[in-house]
């Protein structure tokens, strides 16, 4: 396969997507997170900063095989 699929395309939207939304929340955010003291910002901002890869395991396992889904396979 020398080209790729239009889930592959699709996928790359999607993530691309998600990290924009994700961005923009945090940002629109920012005005009462910075009310807050630096020691509870950067817990906040670390949480913010890793949560927003939770959606992209099934997202990808989507954009490879076309099922949101691990299928089991019989032993």
């Amino acid at each position: 396969m020398t080209e790729p699929s239009l889930r592959k395309l699709a996928g790359i939207a999607l993530i691309l997507l998600l990290i924009v939304l994700w961005a923009g929340l945090v940002a629109s955010l920012a005005p009462f997170v910075g009310k807050w003291p630096a020691l509870v910002q950067a817990p906040y901002y670390l949480f913010v900063g890793l949560v927003w890869v939770i959606p992209l395991k099934p997202l990808i396992r989507w954009i490879q095989t076309g099922s949101f889904r691990v299928r089991h396979q019989p032993r």
